[in-house]
């Protein structure tokens, strides 16, 4: 079993982690971050017993590189399957749901490839939510979109991390957004959704024929509608 380690409040999981290589294989927790990190750089708001703020320095798990984290994340959604609330994985690794007929976002991952290892960075918001203006996928918290039996943090990080042991196991969300068929557009290009891919791809019809989007190539993904959703931290 990887041992947890449980903070106050720290700068970041990830970067205490970082700092200390002679912990080894384990998981890191804190009640509060003050410079929590999300996707590309973007700061993630961590206020102190709102949610899950957890990092945990694992072995590189044998799968393709590009499912790692969507791996990781289907992990959480079936840790939090008794919270009764359909959970689904946003492209390329986002924990998202529904709420008045609006996805909204509840977590997100990142992660870090070191020698022979991998350091994995979770955040959701379990209690509550910031408040972000003019995100085309709003912050949301389990708690506000109608979850029960909702574990304390502790139990939630130790069941993650027990998760986390098998990253290839297979498990599937109850919904991938966005599915086939669904309009898109990138900074590059605009297409139609065919799927995603099992090394984590996500398939894009376009004008000029068939294209494979790694998360690395988008810096917003858009509805038909034009409104911009980041595949970022917040």
């Amino acid at each position: 079993m990887t041992p947890l380690v449980r903070l106050g409040t720290t700068d970041s999981t990830q970067a205490f982690l970082k700092r200390h290589p002679e912990m080894g294989f384990c998981g890191v927790m804190a009640l509060g971050q003050t410079a929590g990190r999300g996707r590309g750089g973007n700061t993630w708001d961590s206020e102190r017993g709102a949610g899950l703020w957890l990092s945990a320095r694992l072995p590189t798990p044998d799968i393709p590189s590009g499912v790692v984290l969507q791996s990781a994340m289907l992990a959480v959604i079936e840790v939090l399957a008794p919270c009764g609330v359909s959970l689904g994985l946003k492209w390329p690794n986002d924990l998202v749901a529904w709420k008045d007929g609006r996805l909204v976002k509840l977590g997100g991952i990142i992660g870090e490839q070191c020698e022979n290892s991998v350091v994995l960075g979770l955040g959701v918001n379990v209690h509550s939510a910031p408040e972000i203006p003019d995100r085309a996928i709003p912050p949301a918290s389990l708690s506000s979109v109608g979850a029960v039996n909702i574990p304390d943090t502790t139990d939630l990080a130790v069941g993650v991390l027990a998760a986390w042991q098998d990253l290839a196991k297979g498990r599937a969300p109850a919904f991938r957004w966005p599915g086939p068929g669904y309009a898109i557009r990138w900074e590059d290009g605009a297409g139609v959704c065919r799927g995603w891919e099992s090394d984590g791809r996500l398939a894009v019809q376009t004008k000029d024929g068939a294209v494979l989007l790694a998360s690395g190539d988008v810096c917003g993904v858009v509805a038909g509608s034009g409104v911009l959703l980041h595949p970022s931290g917040g």
